[in-house]
């Protein structure tokens, strides 16, 4: 395929769009506030700012669908489905989220009463027809949901996975009649009907959105080639995401998983656990030398079950509003100033977050912020937080580090759940921080984690978007199996993922990726027969043995002795693209060079603290804490008992001093 010299990755986050450019080696950098009210403004305005090589290539990852179901603003989905099966959608897997609660609300349903149309097939669960589909109710259909104000369809059917045949001909009938179709078997053609249904609704529910976005997006971009950042850390063609608009959800904190990767292999670190704390939320992911993937995910109250990486998201980010609960105690998110009206420094929000807090507390240079492009107004944050200090009978400095403590908390928390929960220890790894926030508040949290080495990115502040540069375009497929392991040979799950392989290579060359470029994974999930949960192993001979080894690691127990069934089959068809090469310099020892020297605050008491500013620091630079280190895209705060040095990319490398452990949960 034609090369071109230009690309630019886009993250469209909750307060900032980050871009990036890549163009014969350099790479540039920029940062517009988000526009809520329509994204893709700031997005064509940054572009423009950025770059004028009008044939650049475009990676975009975009929060849309995500918010779209978050806040419930989705298309109205008519449900077509297998006749008295109507409700499976509503009642789900009567799982509670409250186990002892027995007022817990149910959640409002994705498909509004009146718009689910049941059809009278039925097939069994081998594809084999039962009952044949009724043409007249087929014929009914486009007008029955026309009556009932739907604006999008999607049709789920009972073993559709096994046979699709009935689906499609009700699909092909509906978009004859003009209907945007979500279609289950083209989804996710994989048993257990619910978790069907829900992803296909969820698609149906937000393609019309993504629709329109990519349309005004690919308006002020003509001639553009744009892809979008997918959940599993790939891209897909705008194309394919307007009618797979589910796989776009996890975005922007997939990318970072790719970027901290790619960033952190190049420094020399692959054992990693990714930290990136943006405006409105932050999300953790472990990385042992391979970045996790789980067909388990939920988007909102919705299961959603494509391919993603393994992501643990908490509502805590540099934007989350700071408030007192009915009880008196001083809470931390998961409610967020967003870009709109933005922290109190700002200068328009009313409410102390996160941002305003690190403020206060001197770990923020109000002279560089963006890099000198934006000014904070310290006075109007000291002058809100001296109410809200007074409401609780503290100082304004135990105040903010409150916030930044409760914060902390939260975040240890989500670190805790990707690591020590899934028999990980977190001190055999290094935590590599980022977003505009992660710097600020990584050696905290690595304190108390007992990690030894936090790696902020010299670009940390726009990582997301250096990620998207560094995917690969993939394509996912999948096939059911639903077999014993003892009753089904290699050589026939080979034959089994065949027309996965062939589809994707198929698919990836008609996009004009060619042979050479194209690389196929092979996987397998497997479960213990009884269970009800699955894992997903690399395929080999021997994935038998692999599976109890994995199942030990994650459960703390296996059973060789015992039947295994294989349930599914996967293929990640993935065009490589080029590889990022971030310049780098030998590091020459020396000592940072010092901007300021002023007053910040760390564990309860004032301390002389150094300001930096990073395009200053030199590879090979070096400091001890406490020290603040200002760039144009992120702040890294290095505390007392740790020091840092800049290595040859322009990362803060930061490593804590033997003598200074753990804080005790009592200090």
């Amino acid at each position: 395929m034609t090369k071109r010299t230009s690309r630019i990755g886009i993250d469209t986050g909750g307060t900032f769009t980050d871009f990036v450019r890549i163009e014969n080696g350099i790479l540039v950098t920029h940062k517009l506030r988000t526009t809520p009210d329509d994204q893709s403004r700031a997005i064509l305005d940054g572009i423009s700012e950025l770059s004028r090589d009008a044939a650049a290539d475009i990676v975009h990852g975009s929060t849309v669908a995500t918010n779209a179901v978050l806040e419930r603003k989705g298309a109205r989905v008519g449900l077509v489905t297998t006749a008295g099966f109507e409700d499976v959608i509503r009642i789900g897997r009567q799982t509670r989220p409250e186990l002892y609660n027995i007022f817990v609300p149910l959640p409002r349903p994705i498909v509004d009463a009146g718009l689910t149309f049941g059809v009278s097939e039925r097939l069994d669960a081998d594809g084999r027809v039962l009952a044949p589909l009724p043409v007249d109710e087929v014929d009914e259909l486009p007008s029955q949901l026309k009556r009932a104000g739907a604006d999008v369809a999607a049709v789920c059917l009972l073993h559709s996975y096994v046979n699709p045949a009935h689906e499609q001909a009700i699909a092909a009938r509906l978009r004859a009649a003009g209907w945007l179709v979500s279609v289950s078997s083209e989804v996710l053609p994989e048993y257990r009907e619910f978790e069907r249904w829900s992803t296909t609704v969820v698609n149906a529910y937000v393609s019309p959105l993504i629709d329109r976005y990519l349309a005004r997006l690919e308006q002020g971009l003509p001639g553009r080639k744009l892809a979008i950042m997918q959940s599993n850390g790939g891209s897909i063609s705008a194309t394919l995401a307007r009618t797979q608009a589910v796989r776009t959800v996890l975005s922007g904190p997939a990318a970072g998983v790719v970027g901290a990767q790619a960033v952190a292999a190049a420094a020399g670190f692959d054992r990693i656990i990714s930290f990136d704390m943006g405006g409105t939320s932050t999300d953790v992911s472990l990385v042992d030398r391979a970045i996790p993937r789980s067909t388990d995910s939920r988007i909102g109250d919705f299961p959603v079950r494509l391919p993603v990486i393994d992501i643990h998201t908490v509502g805590a980010g540099g934007g989350s509003i700071a408030f007192v609960d009915r009880g008196g105690a001083l809470r931390v998110g998961p409610r967020s100033a967003g870009a709109v009206p933005g922290p109190v420094c700002y200068g328009t929000g009313e409410e102390l977050t996160v941002t305003d807090a690190n403020l206060l507390l001197g770990r923020l240079d109000p002279e560089f912020f963006l890099g000198g492009r934006m000014a904070l107004d310290v006075a109007r944050v000291r002058r809100i937080a001296t109410g809200v200090a007074k409401s609780l009978k503290l100082s304004v400095e135990a105040l903010a580090e409150g916030i930044v403590r409760v914060a902390n908390a939260n975040m240890e928390r989500a670190i805790r759940v990707v690591s020590v929960e899934r028999g990980h220890d977190p001190r055999a790894f290094s935590l590599v921080a980022f977003g505009g926030a992660g710097g600020m508040h990584a050696c905290d949290i690595a304190r108390e984690l007992d990690i030894s080495t936090v790696v902020v990115p010299r670009h940390a502040g726009v990582l997301s978007a250096l990620g998207m540069l560094a995917a690969d375009v993939t394509r996912d497929y999948s096939a059911s199996v639903l077999m014993p392991a003892a009753d089904i040979s290699h050589r026939e799950l080979v034959q089994r993922l065949a027309p996965l392989v062939r589809r994707g290579r198929q698919e990836l060359a008609g996009e004009g990726f060619e042979p050479r470029q194209i690389r196929i994974t092979e996987q397998i999930d497997v479960r213990y027969v009884g269970q009800s949960y699955e894992i997903t192993l690399p395929f080999t001979s021997r994935f038998a043995a692999e599976f109890h080894r994995r199942h030990g690691t994650l459960y703390g127990y296996s059973n060789p002795d015992r039947a295994i069934e294989a349930v599914a089959v996967r293929v990640q068809a993935a065009a490589v693209m080029p590889k990022l090469r971030l310049s780098s310099t030998r590091p020459r020892t020396a000592t940072a060079r010092l901007h300021a020297s002023r007053t910040a605050r760390f564990d309860g008491a004032s301390r002389k603290t150094a300001y930096f500013r990073w395009p200053d620091l030199r590879p090979g630079a070096n400091a001890r804490g406490p020290a603040v280190i200002a760039g144009p895209e992120a702040t890294a705060v290095v505390p007392p008992g740790w020091r840092f040095r800049i290595d040859g990319f322009g990362n803060v490398i930061a490593t804590r001093s033997s003598k200074f452990k753990v804080r005790s949960s009592k200090s």
